[in-house]
């Protein structure tokens, strides 16, 4: 369990970062990619918290992010509507490698608080599964 419980600080810690630039309207190219380089990080540490998650309070073993969202909707972590679009945030972290394609980065970038939001529930799932 200290495993995920530092798993969880650390998944915190990056979405409180990410927080600070979602949503806002990005002053520079510099400011927009700084926080999409913030949603690539957040989005890497909270999809691996519920990897040690699932492994260790599920008894599942999932190995890719599409995996982990799925099976943290059969854990009753996510909801389907939840999942559906961590299964999208999926996809838009694998686009973030493209970020020199200007339309492609604005379009990520004006996904990030709806994003920030589903991590932070995300999160909060597995926290109150933690609980019971």
């Amino acid at each position: 369990m200290e495993r995920l419980e530092k798993r969880l600080k650390t998944a915190k810690t990056a979405l409180a970062s990410l927080k600070e630039l979602a949503g806002k309207k990005p002053g520079s190219l510099i400011y927009r990619d700084a926080a999409i380089q913030r949603f690539e990080y957040t989005f890497e540490a909270v999809w691996k918290t519920a990897k040690v998650y699932l492994k260790e309070v599920e008894g599942v073993d999932a190995g890719t992010p599409k995996g982990v969202v799925r099976a943290c909707m059969r854990a009753g972590v996510l909801d389907e509507d939840q999942t559906r679009i961590a299964l999208e945030m999926v996809d838009d972290r694998n686009l973030t490698s493209h970020t020199y394609d200007q339309g492609l980065a604005q379009m990520i970038f004006s996904r990030l608080s709806g994003h920030a939001k589903l991590l932070d529930l995300w999160l909060a799932g597995i926290e109150d599964r933690m609980g019971e």
